[in-house]
């Protein structure tokens, strides 16, 4: 399905008479004075999804050892200051939960609009984890209030904004509520995920609640309500419920990095950590992810994350270059908000763990199959039956996690935040870390925010040892 972007800003278009009011005839009627809710929703939906994909592939991947850099790779040696091609999230977080906030503030001034406010506080939610996961304590509470007044915002502890009264779970009870009793008349208009499903609306929010309850639950109880989600199976089930959209070949939402320059995109490799685990299960998935190497068309091979690429002399045509599903071929690609898969890989995990009823097992390989046929790649026959890949076979919360994680690629920062929450997969350590030899386990806080919100940023900084990158956030127990 191809979505085309449209003009972001609607124009009030009015017919201005001849007054005596000065300000009226010196008022342009082309300006952008206001903006319709679908504008926006269409907007924040798209620039997220794209911009997080782009992460996913830039930054995401190289804290998660997906790929590796050849060259330029301060922030794959773990300078994560050092941004490059990606590695700064915090402002496309931000801009969109405030360009967010505007829909959930027009849906609550006129009923015409009602119908958008469960959508934008899902999105709330999800947008506003991702920050936290990422970086531990953030701005919430007073994040995007500068109408109000507020242009340094505090920043809230991470357990208070899972956790709290007007925290990431109560705002997807308000979103359900919203969505549930809902009368009107107006439908959702766009939507790029769900073409104004609300019935898959209510499927997200619940997917969304599950992830979350697993994020935090090695220091809060969530099995109760994990069971309870589990048993009304309103969740995203199969591929057809997945919130996403599809990139196109061409421009204009093709996949960012098809149009990078092939030095550009070529300075992503594959990384030794993924190649060793696909060789190990035999995985098809290699060949779809990463192509053989240029010297060398039937082997594929990673290199070490991390290398000083001023002391190392090495020939790019010895490592696989990212497969044709990320340049040629992005018609295949999605934007991946929340899959089926993720979703039966949770609750395979929750099961495993007793938190829920559910057979491990049944939900693991049904979470492999799906992951499978996303990334439209036949699975052999005997994957999930002998090998490392069969259910109990190997530590089967690694199994889990593992298979997540190599199906969740270019899904922005996910595979490096399960690896911090779970510690698989077993990632290695890096070649020439500026790091001290440690794996970040979250992103500092941008410099920017020392300049524009100094009081709190240093309150902030202090309570991660000087905004160190191997600080561990609230849910993340060793």
């Amino acid at each position: 399905m191809q979505y085309r972007i449209y003009i972001l800003f609607a124009f009030l278009l009015s017919v201005v008479s001849c007054t005596e009011d000065f300000s009226e005839i010196n008022t342009n009627p082309n300006a952008p004075v206001d903006i319709q809710p679908e504008f926006l929703l269409r907007q924040v939906l798209f620039d997220y999804g794209e911009q997080m994909s782009f992460e996913g592939f830039v930054a995401g991947n190289l804290l998660g050892q997906h790929f590796a850099m050849v060259d330029f790779n301060l922030f794959d040696r773990h300078s994560l200051l050092e941004p490059q091609f990606g590695g700064n999230p915090w402002n496309l977080i931000y801009t969109n939960l405030r360009d967010n906030e505007i829909i959930i503030q027009k849906s609550r001034e006129s009923e015409a609009f009602a119908v958008y406010e469960g959508p934008a506080l899902i999105m709330k939610a999800y947008m506003a984890s991702a920050a936290t996961d990422i970086f531990g304590d953030v701005p919430f509470s007073q994040a995007v209030s500068g109408k109000d007044g507020i242009i340094a915002p505090s920043y809230d502890n991470q357990e208070e904004i899972y956790n709290g009264s007007e925290g990431l779970l109560a705002l997807l009870d308000e979103a359900i509520e919203s969505i549930e009793g809902y009368q009107g008349a107006a439908t959702l208009q766009g939507d790029i995920l769900f073409n104004g499903d609300l019935d898959a609306w209510l499927r997200f929010a619940n997917s969304l609640r599950i992830k979350l309850l697993m994020r935090i639950s090695d220091v809060v109880n969530t099995s109760a309500e994990l069971e309870q989600l589990f048993l009304e199976g309103n969740y995203i089930l199969i591929a057809d419920q997945n919130a996403t959209y599809d990139f196109t070949n061409d421009q204009p939402n093709n996949f960012r990095l098809s149009a990078a320059r092939v030095g550009d995109f070529n300075l992503f490799v594959m990384s030794e950590t993924i190649q060793e685990i696909l060789e190990e299960y035999q995985d098809p998935r290699i060949g779809t992810f990463f192509r053989p190497t240029a010297n060398d068309p039937n082997q594929f091979a990673g290199l070490i994350n991390g290398i000083d690429a001023s002391q190392t002399s090495i020939s790019v045509g010895d490592f696989s270059f990212a497969g044709t599903v990320f340049r040629e071929n992005t018609g295949m690609l999605d934007a991946n908000y929340l899959t089926s898969f993720e979703t039966l890989f949770l609750l395979a995990e929750a099961a495993q763990k007793g938190y829920i009823s559910g057979d491990a097992k049944a939900l693991y390989d049904n979470a492999v199959r799906q992951a499978f046929a996303y990334w439209q790649t036949e699975m052999p026959a005997d994957y999930l039956t002998s090998g490392p890949a069969a259910f109990g076979n190997d530590d089967e919360l690694k199994q889990i996690i593992t298979q997540k994680w190599l199906a969740n690629i270019t899904n922005g920062y996910e595979g490096w935040i399960e690896f911090r929450r779970t510690g698989f997969p077993d990632l290695q350590p890096i070649s020439a870390s500026l790091n001290n030899g440690l794996l970040p386990v979250r992103m500092p806080y941008p410099i920017s925010e020392a300049a524009l919100n100094g009081a709190n940023f240093q309150e902030a900084a202090s309570l991660t040892d000087d905004n160190s990158p191997n600080q561990r956030v609230w849910w993340d127990v060793d």
